[in-house]
């Protein structure tokens, strides 16, 4: 029992018949509640996920018959949903640990489809009509909610590029849902922003002290140079051999970061004074850590100063 998939779109629907979703950046999951028995958890591949969610594990119409698809999330310390927030507690399988973290980290289950309610298989109606049934579930002002859709594809594509959010999937009303499918039925579209860092230290390639392969990079805020993650895509080798000249004569002895980097970043890294300005595509902005960063090039025009005014 695999979820449904959606395909990359190239342009957002604009025609009737279609309508829109925030793409949520967490951990999807389906829940399956049987009357009299308590409710599973699946990751999409099928996974038993139950333990690693002790405040979603109970459906909030209780043993109701019930089996619906969503995605698990947790914000950051921006307010912002961050699936790296998840990554200590999906994998969990203790009870007792699960029960800390979701103290700590606690998460909401945002439903998006439902696909049995109360016995009755409602998979093969119409997206519009499931969406209608999920609806009336009642599942507001609970850890369980039904997040808004939209008929406006382009306003809400550029409210979440806006707010920093992952992106949108966009549906047609006619769709039915099929287990397992990648479907152009769903058309998700991720956003890609680019925006410019410094650089606070390089990684050589695997086996070499010299070829350079990741840039170390950090944002300027109000608490210093905080450390937002290690770039290594985009970096070929004409690229590598002009980085390589530009940190050169730039090498310290410490970290510039005003932050601790992680050890798995730091082992390996030479530090570098904080004055290179590169650019950067990542997808989203406002994470703790860049998601898939790739180079885009030195902003030669730009110093770190120029930056305080960027967020």
């Amino acid at each position: 029992m695999r979820p449904m998939l959606a395909t990359a779109g190239t342009h957002v629907p604009t025609e009737p018949g279609w309508t829109h979703e925030v793409k949520w950046d967490g951990v999807r999951v389906l829940a399956d509640t049987t009357r009299g028995g308590a409710t599973r958890l699946l990751s999409r591949n099928e996974n038993p996920v139950t333990v690693a969610w002790p405040e979603l594990n109970r459906s909030p119409l209780g043993d109701r018959d019930l089996l619906v698809d969503g995605e698990v999330i947790a914000l950051n310390d921006r307010g912002l949903p961050d699936f790296r927030v998840l990554q200590d507690r999906m994998h969990v399988r203790n009870a007792a640990a699960a029960a800390r973290l979701a103290d700590r980290l606690p998460a909401t289950y945002m439903v998006f489809d439902v696909m049995r309610v109360d016995g009755k298989d409602v998979s093969g109606q119409p997206l519009g009509e499931r969406r209608t049934i999920l609806r009336g579930l009642g599942l507001e002002h609970s850890t369980w909610q039904v997040p808004d859709a939209y008929d406006d594809g382009p306003m809400l594509y550029e409210a979440t590029r806006q707010q920093g959010l992952e992106g949108i999937v966009s549906k047609r009303l006619t769709s039915r849902y099929v287990f397992g499918e990648r479907t152009r039925s769903w058309l998700k579209f991720a956003h890609r922003h680019r925006r410019s860092y410094v650089v606070g230290g390089w990684r050589p390639q695997e086996g070499t002290a010299d070829r350079l392969a990741a840039l170390l990079v950090g944002e300027l805020t109000h608490e210093g140079l905080v450390y937002r993650g290690r770039v290594g895509s985009g970096i070929g080798g004409v690229q590598s051999k002009q980085l390589t000249a530009l940190v050169a004569p730039l090498a310290r002895g410490d970290s510039p970061f005003d932050d601790e980097v992680p050890a798995v970043d730091a082992r390996g890294t030479f530090w570098v004074q904080p004055v290179l300005v590169v650019d950067v595509e990542t997808h989203g902005v406002g994470y703790t850590r860049l998601r898939q960063p790739s180079f885009r090039g030195v902003r030669a025009d730009l110093t770190p100063d120029d930056l305080r005014t960027q967020s």
